[in-house]
């Protein structure tokens, strides 16, 4: 952001893996932070990042936390939606129901992929639209996957990631006028806890989790930013064209739809 005060972040999902590397990563990059989730109190965050606890899928603790940042801040320049309910309860009753087909799926995984995932980003970045329109400035990131694109392990999860890039593209078209820029992020295979307590993936080409964070930070300097509304972005491709590595100092590769 172009102005001399502190850029001002909110990043929902906070409490663990890629959401919580990322508001790590924007606190290090100078911003004041909000994160919220439901378990972030118990969450291992920098002193200076405001822990906001917050069920997302509940609309009225949702405008809460957004009247407490617009009250504590009177702005909001940068909002990352990385709530996500979809990898809790892979293995049920000794069943790994996860990659069952799509007529096996319990149907609470639905309302896990697509209310607590989707729905929370639409309702999130309707209420961060309404301040950044206002500033007419803005970026809002939907943290997403190659899910949206091929089919990987499950339905329910395609499904979710193509609702989040379209939610960016259509999003992007109606806040463009207004100088506020809609992208989504994949990440690649990223060390958060569930993947490292599996202990069955190469990591050798893996991300932290506040790579992606760096890829945010480096997005909201641009001063070209508006030019990549509308786009899904890699995280490694962004690493490539800003200049940044991860916190090893590694340069991971881009994936490409062909890797997954």
């Amino acid at each position: 952001m172009t102005d001399t005060q502190p850029a001002v972040a909110l990043v929902t999902g906070a409490s663990r893996g890629v959401g919580r590397g990322i508001a790590v990563a924007l606190a290090d990059a100078g911003m004041r932070v909000f994160a919220s989730g439901r378990t972030i109190d118990g969450t291992a965050l920098p002193a200076e990042i405001v822990r906001v606890p917050c069920d997302h899928t509940d609309d009225e603790a949702v405008a809460r936390l957004f009247t407490r940042v617009d009250a504590e801040c009177g702005r909001l320049d940068v909002l990352v939606n990385s709530v996500w309910g979809g990898y809790e309860r892979m293995v049920e009753d000794g069943r790994f129901t996860w990659a069952a087909p799509f007529w096996d799926q319990p149907r609470w995984r639905w309302d896990a992929m697509i209310t607590t995932g989707v729905r929370s980003a639409f309702v999130a970045s309707q209420l961060a639209a309404r301040t950044m329109v206002a500033a007419r400035r803005g970026l809002i990131v939907n943290i997403s996957h190659w899910a949206a694109q091929k089919r990987i392990g499950n339905t329910i999860y395609g499904i979710a990631k193509a609702a989040t890039d379209k939610l960016t593209r259509d999003t992007a078209i109606e806040l463009g006028p207004h100088g506020v820029t809609v992208v989504s992020l994949y990440p690649g295979l990223v060390r958060t806890e569930a993947v490292l307590a599996a202990g069955v993936f190469d990591l050798s080409n893996s991300e932290s989790p506040e790579f992606s964070g760096r890829a945010v930070a480096a997005l909201a300097a641009d001063p070209e930013l508006l030019k990549l509304t509308g786009s899904t972005l890699v995280a490694a491709a962004l690493a490539q064209r800003y200049g940044f590595t991860d916190t090893d100092g590694r340069s991971p590769r881009p994936l490409t739809l062909d890797d997954v």
